[in-house]
């Protein structure tokens, strides 16, 4: 008990309840090329329509990649997933003006540092535009570029192997200021936001150029308070009335100009009408016949005529195209025709004051805000158009709270729960500030704007190493993530297939000494090998690697079909290697082999690239490679379990490196609660009767024949004792799962008894 200064009672609570718990050995970690998502930020993922929803669709840039991922979701619940994506380049240069459209060029005042390939970003140039010649007098030709009307501010060139957020604006100053790879990269990038950006898609990559967002922060731009299009059917044009003609799913407003020294009026009129309209928006007319029924803006252009001072008379045009959302049978004669937000259709109501606005005594700011996040061109959900989110309700006040308690500031929540897009800066008219000092919005109309100047890189097939292991480094670290396997992916090809594998065995697995690493041989060693010499050629891929237990080689690729592209694809066999091993140790135990028919049969397949035969299969096992085999009848099963420990030893085994694994986890996950304890008798035994219940139910579990635990003085000694080490020392037998059977079959005489022949061969 305590030393107590004075008389008086002291309650001691000791607790000796604690156990030895039970580890993860499923969870699996993977690194490589996919369409969306963040870069170097692991996420864990539960399921293939999860992977979809956060990583994107595969393509035939990142197809192996992906299906590894999902095969191994397959067998298991638990993978984290870490992107890997070429995020640097070079030669960023800006030009102001200077494009033509007859030549699609832009003219630099040098070309020093740029080549063929490069990308090429700007107002009104096409995703995807690259420099296809460069000319001696400094010309540079864009391809794709003769829809361009007139030159355009801030054209952008950058290095071929740059790629980039798509951002809600095309006349950026500098595009590379806005990449963000993930949270993290956002809290270093968001300052350095050109001040006119005010939405940036999330991740890296092409597919953000399919996303619209919409905005609505008042009521007016929610709906006007006056009918928006009045339909003249006399035709008596003044320069208040618009003509719409309704065709083919295009509306052509035309404004006309009436009288001498008036001529720019009607392009005027014409002007404030358009710009009460954007994409998504919609036109509602107000008959019985059509009711509510709506059109729905899918394109605006651009004044086709802009009046001189010198004309008298004359009219300006603007082609808006619809989308019909129901199909309208009427024409619009005589018809009130309304323009409401494109949103209004997904909200309750327009924005008006939040319940926190209200209560803060500034009554006279409008603060709230309904936000809309599309895909536009359905490269994202499959169907143009489609509502990706909505938030409705959102406050621009910095310091709003919903009525319980959540923080309700439209760039906290977006940034918080959107997966597609980051907060940048206020839209110009509706700044923020706190609900004290918040000014009601004066941006009237809604802000819609397509996102543009996201681009992809490097894919699977030619991203460097170094890239992919970038995104593997983010499993280095065993308190910051648990994992249990490490998935390569893609075959790097070559060298770098080894060079990938052995630095994930050296800076991961083995440093970590928590998990193991699957490797698959080179796609090129496997599929459409016609050199007659496959199992040579795994083999001399195998011997590239490195000998350890911790890492495991199958032998090769299998054929499956790719629902998302209507195609069949070879891909690499680790992902299923490792699911069977999570697999086995959810219906097993960890130091079950994942091999075998009850236990290693192959989901999700067509054939194999290649099924060894017995002579090749004893060549690949004697190497430390376990075949996947094609059993006629019986199904495709891994057929092997050995590491690539080259040595002879328990540890070539998957299931006794996995076994001590779990024992080397769960014993050291307690054994850190005797740090800081006394080295005497009381702590040691406290050890020992900790870790011998654990190790019998392992026993009694299959997974070790015998054990023994000695932990006294004499592997505690005095000198141990003083230099504050602790020692336990544990003995273990492991299980050995069967590789071999002989049956031997003995035919005797009648006239034998079997008590003279057992035993005898």
């Amino acid at each position: 008990m305590p030393f107590q200064l004075s008389p008086g009672v002291n309650v001691t609570e000791i607790d000796l309840t604690t156990v030895i718990p039970a580890v993860s050995t499923t969870e699996a970690a993977i690194g490589g090329v996919f369409r969306w998502g963040p870069v170097d930020k692991p996420l864990l993922i539960q399921n293939e329509d999860q992977l979809v929803n956060r990583f994107g669709k595969p393509t035939s840039a990142n197809f192996e990649t992906f299906f590894t991922a999902t095969n191994f979701l397959s067998y298991a619940d638990a993978l984290y997933v870490s992107r890997a994506h070429h995020s640097v380049g070079n030669n960023v240069v800006v030009a102001d003006g200077g494009l033509t459209a007859a030549s699609g060029t832009i003219i630099m005042a040098s070309t020093a540092g740029m080549t063929v390939g490069d990308a090429v970003f700007g107002p009104g140039i096409p995703a995807g535009a690259v420099i296809s010649s460069i000319s001696a007098d400094a010309n540079i030709v864009i391809n794709a570029l003769s829809t361009i009307t007139k030159a355009s501010a801030h054209v952008q060139v950058f290095d071929a192997d740059y790629s980039f957020n798509a951002i809600a604006n095309t006349n950026v100053a500098q595009l590379s200021s806005q990449i963000t790879k993930n949270e993290d990269d956002y809290v270093t990038a968001e300052g350095n936001y050109d001040a006119d950006v005010q939405f940036v898609a999330k991740y890296p990559g092409e597919l953000g150029n399919s996303l619209r967002i919409s905005v609505c922060d008042s009521a007016a731009a929610f709906n006007g308070t006056t009918d928006l299009l009045t339909v003249d059917t006399a035709n008596t044009l003044t320069t208040a009335n618009v003509v719409l003609t309704i065709g083919s799913n295009t509306a052509t407003i035309s404004v006309a100009n009436t009288s001498a020294g008036d001529a720019n009026s009607s392009a005027a009129v014409l002007a404030s009408v358009v710009s009460t309209l954007t994409i998504n928006d919609l036109i509602r007319g107000g008959n019985s016949s059509i009711g509510t029924q709506d059109l729905v803006i899918s394109s605006i252009g651009a004044v086709t005529k802009a009046l001189t001072a010198s004309e008298e008379n004359g009219d300006a045009t603007v082609v808006i195209n619809f989308t019909d959302r129901y199909s309208l049978s009427s024409d619009f004669s005589s018809t009130n025709l309304q323009r409401f937000w494109g949103g209004a259709s997904v909200v309750d109501k327009a924005p008006g004051q939040s319940s926190y606005q209200l209560a803060s005594g500034n009554t006279a700011a409008q603060d709230e805000l309904h936000v809309v996040v599309y895909d536009e061109d359905g490269k994202i959900s499959g169907i143009p158009g489609t509502v990706l989110e909505v938030y409705q309700g959102l406050s621009r006040a910095t310091d709003s709270k919903t009525l319980d308690g959540g923080n309700n500031y439209y760039k906290n929540v977006l940034n918080q729960s959107s997966r597609y897009v980051w907060y940048g800066h206020d839209i110009s008219g509706a700044a923020s500030a706190t609900a004290d000092n918040l000014a009601s919005s004066s941006n009237l109309g809604a802000y819609s704007k397509s996102f543009v100047g996201g681009r992809d890189t490097k894919d699977e097939s030619n991203i460097s190493v170094g890239d992919v292991i970038a995104a593997y480094d983010q499993y280095k670290s065993a308190e910051d993530i648990d994992i249990s396997l490490v998935i390569t992916g893609k075959s790097r090809g070559g060298s770098q297939g080894q060079q990938l594998g052995n630095y994930l065995v050296d800076n991961i697995a083995e440093a970590r000494k928590d998990c193991v690493v699957f490797i698959s041989p080179d796609r090129a060693d496997v599929v459409n090998n016609t050199s007659g010499d496959i199992e040579q050629d795994v083999v001399a891929f195998r011997n590239a690697c490195r000998s350890t237990s911790y890492a495991v080689m199958d032998s090769g690729y299998k054929y499956q079909y790719d629902k998302y592209n209507d195609v069949y694809r070879y891909v690499p066999l680790n992902g299923d290697t490792a699911g069977l091993t999570a697999y086995t140790a959810d219906v097993n135990d960890a130091w079950w082999s994942p091999a075998g028919f009850n236990r290693g049969q192959i989901k999700n397949i067509v054939r194999l690239a290649w099924n060894p035969k017995k002579a090749e299969r004893d060549v690949l096992y004697s190497n430390g490679v376990n075949p996947v085999v094609n059993f006629p009848g019986q199904g495709i099963v891994l057929f092997g379990d050995k590491t690539l420990l080259a040595k002879p030893s328990a540890f070539d085994r998957i299931n006794v490196r996995r076994l001590f694994i779990v024992l080397e986890k769960a014993i050291a996950t307690s054994a850190k609660f005797t740090l800081f304890e006394f080295n005497d008798p009381f702590t040691r035994a406290s050890f020992v009767n900790l870790v011998t219940p654990f190790l019998r139910n392992v026993q009694g579990r299959r997974g070790i024949t015998d054990f023994a635990v000695i932990c006294d003085d004499t592997n505690n000694t005095g000198a141990v004792v003083d230099a504050n080490e602790f020692v336990g020392d544990i003995y273990i037998k492991p299980a050995r799962s069967i590789n071999f059977i002989q049956l031997n079959f003995v035919a005797v005489r009648s006239g034998v008894e079997f008590s003279e022949v057992i035993g005898q061969f």
